[in-house]
């Protein structure tokens, strides 16, 4: 583990035993996160891409979920194996996580003040009066004006962006060194999603904390990471800073991706490519290549063996046998 690295993820292996057998949502995964950088998880939907994110709190249920292998260390700290009452400690104060849906997230019984207070709750030695100082200063920071009254207004008289800059201060208000967002834009509008991108990228250069950010948005990504995990079948098929995931591709399911982003630089004539076919099927995951049933270069040995993983360039690796220096040489093509 690296002087500035703060959590280290190493063959992360999570399943989910269901009636319809073991789903193997996530598949030997290894990532680091160092302090103050912000890490972009992106790829489809069911790509495992959350249920990664949500390990690392272990927020996941057990059961039906469990590790099957692999390691967490935060500050060199083993998570897996802590318990309930440990990681009520680390969530919140030590890691933040802001949910998907805000919607849903807060409880709509409970003032926004309490809900930002709870954060505290496994820590009696903040008095009362600290707690609500600490809520106001995050509410001002995140951009929400008449912060007393807002502080005991109900869930439902916000609009959802303003909820959305609430679940982000819910995050930040014990100042963690790292903070989770999990597609955190999902629902809002674009006006409102740039409001936020731009909040979080303030406020990290303001208080230096590690962001993790996942999304399948490639364009919310280009403006908030500096280095990118692609995932795809549970597994991570590609990494490295954004300008090399963007300028020099390795892999042919992170090219289907770029080429179907819209771009302002093309003509209306020029169509969206989409990736053809579906998913793997995690509950029997193919031996070889997640990606080879749906990839126009596949070879005989993506379907027969797992690609290990190359390394393109300094910090830039990619899982794929085309990268193999006896593969046939091939220029993957970008719209």
């Amino acid at each position: 583990m690296s002087e500035s690295s703060l959590l280290k993820i190493e063959d992360l292996t999570f399943s989910f035993r269901t009636y319809g057998g073991v789903v193997k949502a996530v598949r030997g995964v290894s990532f680091e996160v160092n302090a103050g950088e912000t890490v972009g998880i992106v790829g489809e939907s069911g790509c495992g891409k959350s249920v990664t994110a949500q390990c690392i709190l272990k927020l996941n249920p057990e059961p039906p979920g469990f590790f099957e292998k692999g390691s967490i260390q935060y500050h060199g700290e083993e998570i897996i194996t802590k318990s309930d009452k440990e990681m009520r400690k680390i969530r919140g104060m030590e890691i933040g996580f802001i949910f998907q849906d805000p919607m849903t997230s807060l409880n709509p019984t409970m003032r926004i003040g309490k809900q930002i207070e709870e954060v505290f709750a496994s820590h009696p030695e903040i008095s009362k009066k600290e707690r609500k100082e600490r809520a106001i200063e995050i509410l001002k920071m995140v951009g929400i004006n008449d912060v007393e009254r807002r502080y005991m207004q109900y869930p439902h008289e916000l609009s959802g962006g303003m909820k959305q800059r609430v679940m982000i201060a819910r995050a930040l208000v014990g100042n963690p060194s790292i903070v989770i967002a999990d597609e955190p834009t999902t629902s809002l509008d674009v006006t409102i999603e740039a409001q936020i991108l731009d909040l979080l990228k303030k406020l990290q250069k303001e208080l230096g904390t590690a962001i993790i950010f996942i999304t399948h948005d490639l364009g919310v990504i280009a403006k908030l990471c500096d280095r990118v995990v692609v995932m795809y079948g549970g597994k991570i098929v590609e990494s490295g800073m954004v300008r090399d995931i963007f300028y020099q591709t390795g892999h042919p399911y992170t090219n289907g991706l770029l080429n179907s982003v819209p771009r302002l630089d093309l003509s209306r004539d020029v169509k969206l490519v989409p990736i053809q076919g579906t998913p793997p099927d995690l509950f029997s995951p193919p031996v070889g290549c997640p990606f080879a049933a749906r990839c126009e270069y596949a070879m005989k040995v993506c379907r027969e063996e797992m690609p290990p993983e190359f390394e393109l360039s300094e910090g830039h690796y990619c899982a794929c046998w085309l990268r193999h220096p006896n593969a046939p040489e091939i220029q993957l093509t970008r719209f």
